[in-house]
């Protein structure tokens, strides 16, 4: 029988990420996100709100990127997988948590706080210009002479192609 398990969740940081790394040196970060849920009582006609809270985890990179730029009430936009895990405590009692790992975390709205004019989001730009150098070899190797230079405009290109 085939399986499928995926998860998409917008919401607000709960808490600040909290940064590890295990012992062969890869990241992983964990904080909790709310998300909120607006509907109408149909026995009282009142508008009424419920919050789901869930602990999310991301490993590697984007969880060092994660701890750098997110903190509580930050909205992020989650794309990830359901993790189920089961444990004993020392008293003998059992427990379980299903939590999302997040394959994809997208940061929502600017950076309010911090006082750059750059309209929000720093880490794609923070990133880009690492993709613009991956690629400006390629040109000058290829000795085409007929195409523009690398990074020649292409920053704003990019950033309004992408559909993220």
């Amino acid at each position: 029988m085939a399986s499928f398990n995926k998860v998409l969740l917008m919401g607000n940081l709960t808490r600040d990420p909290e940064l590890r790394y295990i012992p062969s040196g890869t990241a992983v970060v964990k904080f909790g996100l709310a998300v909120n849920r607006d509907y109408v009582d149909k026995q009282s006609g009142d508008k009424k709100e419920s919050v789901c809270f869930v602990d999310i985890t991301v490993w590697g990179k984007q969880a060092e990127t994660c701890n750098q730029y997110l903190t509580k009430g930050r909205p992020v936009f989650i794309e990830g997988r359901l993790e189920f895990s089961s444990w004993e405590t020392k008293e003998g009692d059992k427990r379980s948590k299903l939590e999302v790992v997040a394959e994809r975390v997208q940061f929502l709205g600017g950076r309010k706080d911090e006082p750059q004019g750059d309209g929000g989001g720093g880490p794609p730009a923070r990133r880009e210009p690492a993709r613009s150098a991956a690629r400006a070899p390629a040109p000058a190797a290829g000795g085409s002479g007929g195409a523009p230079p690398a990074g020649a405009g292409s920053d704003d290109l990019n950033l309004d192609d992408i559909p993220f």
